[in-house]
C-alpha cells in the first residue's frame, strides 16, 4: 500500500503533466491564430493590389494581366445622322487643283498624281470600300471638295487602297475610323505617316460640322497637307475644328459596319489620346467606283 508521501508525489506528477498539456494546447492555439491572421493579411493585401491595378489605367499592366481586367464598357453611339454641310458660295465649275509632290511621308505604292485641270465641282460619285469587316458604300460630293474627290477616285482606280488597313479608331470624344495609310502595320506609334507621294489643297469652309455619317480628309497640322488618308465619322465629333475637308457621306449600311468595328474596341490604345488600331481589323480588299 502506498504511503502518504508516495500519494502526494504521484498527485504532483499528475498535476505537472496536466499543466504541460495545457501549455502545449495554448501554444498550438496561438500558432493557429497567427496563421489565420497571416492568411487574412495576405487576402486583404491581394484585394488592395487588385483594386489598385484595376484603377491604375496602365495599359501595360492590363495587357500583362488580362484575366484580372474588368470587361470593357460598351460605347455609346448616336443614331442620328449629321447633315452634310453646304458651301455658302459655290466653287467655280470647273476648278483647278494643285497636287504637289510630297517627300515627307512614306509612299510604298507608286501612283500617278491626278489631273488637276478642269476638275468638276458638281455632281456625286458612288464608291464602295470592300473590306474584311464588310462593305462600306460612300457617296462623294464634288461640290464640297472637288480636289479630294478627284484624288480619291484616281487612287481607287489605281488600286492604291487595295490591301491597306484602317489604322486608327477613336471611340471617345471623336468617334471615327481613319484609313488610307499604305504603310500602316497596326503600330500606333508609327502608323499615320504614309501617303500617295503628293499633297492636295485644303477645301474646308466655316459651315462644316462633323458627326455621324460624315466622310472627311485627314491631314497634318500643316496647311494643304492632305494626301490619301481619310476618316469616317460614325458617332460624336465634339470639338473638332472645321479644318478638315468634308468630301462625302457614309451609307447606313456602311455605318453598321463601322458601329460593329467600334464596339469591338481598340487593340492597343495610344496612351496619349486613347486611339489605336481596331481590334476588328478593317483591311480593304478592293474599291469599286460607279
Amino acid at each position: 500500500m502506498a504511503t502518504n508521501q508516495q500519494r502526494r508525489e504521484a498527485a504532483k506528477r499528475k498535476l505537472e503533466r496536466q499543466l504541460e498539456r495545457r501549455l502545449e494546447q495554448q501554444k498550438r492555439r496561438r500558432m493557429i491564430g497567427a496563421g489565420v491572421v497571416g492568411v487574412a493579411v495576405l487576402v486583404v493585401a491581394g484585394v488592395v493590389v487588385w483594386i489598385v491595378s484595376a484603377n491604375s489605367g496602365d495599359s501595360t499592366d492590363t495587357a500583362a494581366s488580362s484575366s484580372a481586367a474588368p470587361p470593357p464598357t460598351e460605347i455609346q453611339i448616336p443614331t442620328q445622322r449629321t447633315a452634310l454641310p453646304k458651301r455658302a458660295t459655290p466653287l467655280p465649275n470647273p476648278t483647278t487643283c494643285d497636287f504637289k509632290a510630297d517627300a515627307t511621308g512614306k509612299a510604298p505604292k507608286k501612283v500617278n498624281p491626278p489631273d488637276g485641270k478642269n476638275v468638276p465641282s458638281t455632281g456625286t460619285v458612288h464608291v464602295t470600300l470592300k473590306s474584311t469587316a464588310g462593305d462600306i458604300p460612300l457617296t462623294l460630293d464634288r461640290a464640297l471638295a472637288p480636289c479630294a474627290v478627284q484624288s480619291f477616285v484616281s487612287l481607287a482606280k489605281q488600286n492604291f487602297y487595295d490591301g491597306t488597313m484602317c489604322h486608327r479608331l477613336g471611340t471617345e470624344g471623336l468617334q471615327m475610323l481613319q484609313c488610307g495609310d499604305p504603310a500602316a502595320t497596326g503600330d500606333p506609334t508609327q502608323d499615320g505617316q504614309g501617303g500617295p507621294g503628293y499633297t492636295m489643297p485644303d477645301e474646308a469652309f466655316p459651315e462644316i460640322k462633323y458627326g455621324r455619317g460624315i466622310l472627311a480628309m485627314a491631314k497634318t497640322q500643316a496647311p494643304n497637307s492632305g494626301g490619301s488618308q481619310f476618316f469616317m465619322v460614325y458617332g460624336n465629333a465634339d470639338g473638332l475644328p472645321a479644318d478638315y475637308s468634308v468630301f462625302g457621306s457614309i451609307s447606313d449600311e456602311g455605318l453598321k459596319v463601322l458601329d460593329a468595328v467600334a464596339k469591338a474596341g481598340i487593340a492597343n490604345p495610344n496612351p496619349q489620346d486613347g486611339t489605336g488600331a481596331p481590334t476588328k481589323q478593317v483591311k480593304f480588299t478592293g474599291v469599286t467606283v460607279e
